[in-house]
C-alpha cells in the first residue's frame, strides 16, 4: 500500500522557517503532479503549492516569495521550504498526489 510520509512540522515564531518533507515513492513522484495543502481549525483545506512531474511549480499567491516546493529524487521526497512565517501559516499541512494518495498532516504553528 502505498503511503505518503510527511515530517519537519512544528512551533515557529513569526518570521521564522520551517521545511517540511514528504517521503513519497519515486513511482508516484515521477509520474504525478505532488502538492502540499493545509487547513486550518474551522478552515476549508487548501493548496499551498505544487511541482508536476516535469518540475512546473504553482503557488497559491498568499505564500508566493515565501515557501518553495521542490524534489529531492536522491530521497524520494517532496519538500516545502516555507521561510519568512506568518501566524495565519498555522494549520495542519498535508502532501498529496494526483493519483490519489495523502499523507497524515504534519502541523504547523507560527506563533510567539
Amino acid at each position: 500500500q502505498v503511503q505518503l510520509v510527511e515530517s519537519g512540522g512544528g512551533l515557529v515564531q513569526p518570521g521564522g522557517s520551517l521545511r517540511l518533507s514528504c517521503a513519497a515513492p519515486r513511482m508516484i513522484s515521477s509520474i504525478s503532479t505532488m502538492s502540499w495543502y493545509r487547513q486550518a481549525p474551522g478552515k476549508q483545506r487548501e493548496l499551498v503549492a505544487s511541482i508536476t512531474s516535469g518540475g512546473n511549480t504553482n503557488y497559491r499567491d498568499s505564500v508566493k516569495g515565501r515557501f518553495t516546493i521542490s524534489k529531492d529524487n536522491a530521497k524520494n521526497s517532496v519538500n516545502l521550504q516555507m521561510n519568512s512565517l506568518k501566524p495565519e501559516d498555522t494549520a495542519v499541512y498535508y502532501c498529496a498526489s494526483t493519483l490519489g494518495y495523502w499523507g497524515q498532516g504534519t502541523q504547523v504553528t507560527v506563533s510567539s
